[in-house]
């Protein structure tokens, strides 16, 4: 395997900095790390993105998520191990994620059920956290990026933390 090209977002340093303060903007915004963890695992197994895939169970379970939660993730309305707050997000990356597989993307029931859980300030904070990995997953698919050789750069050393980076 081998990429097409550098990470675009190394590419323009710009461009990294910006998604590592849009992620750093969110974080503080009502959602609990665990939740954006297993919608960041959610949404890179729709699109196919081993690069997060990769890196967001690392950080999962440096987080203290469950292997069983990781496992059944992408059968998580099958599975008993999530809240119904965690769900309703999964809901919501599921049709964020997928905007073109229905005429009505994200439909009123999903969004409600989100809005039953989390108020406007965590809604903002799910939108542009689905919105986020979106980016990644479109960039790391498009350019062939290897699951694993991010986490190896010099460049990870920067953003993510020693201990995840050790994990690798």
């Amino acid at each position: 395997m081998q990429a097409r090209m550098m990470n675009p977002a190394m590419v323009v340093p710009e461009a990294m900095q910006a998604l590592m303060a849009l992620s750093a903007a969110t974080k503080n915004g009502g959602v609990p790390e665990k939740t954006l963890g297993l919608m960041h695992l959610r949404a890179s197994q729709i699109n196919g993105c081993g690069v997060c895939l990769d890196m967001h169970a690392r950080m999962a379970r440096h987080e203290g998520e469950t292997d069983e939660r990781m496992f059944a993730v992408a059968a998580w309305r099958e599975a008993p191990y999530f809240t119904d707050a965690e769900r309703a997000a999964l809901a919501l990356t599921e049709a964020a994620t997928r905007l073109s597989d229905r005429s009505d993307p994200v439909p009123d029931d999903v969004w409600n059920e989100a809005a039953r859980h989390y108020d406007e300030k965590a809604l903002a904070v799910l939108v542009l956290q689905i919105a986020l990995i979106n980016v990644w997953n479109r960039v790391n698919v498009t350019t062939k990026q290897i699951a694993g050789e991010w986490m190896k750069s010099e460049e990870a050393k920067k953003w993510v933390p020693e201990a995840v980076q050790k994990a690798s």
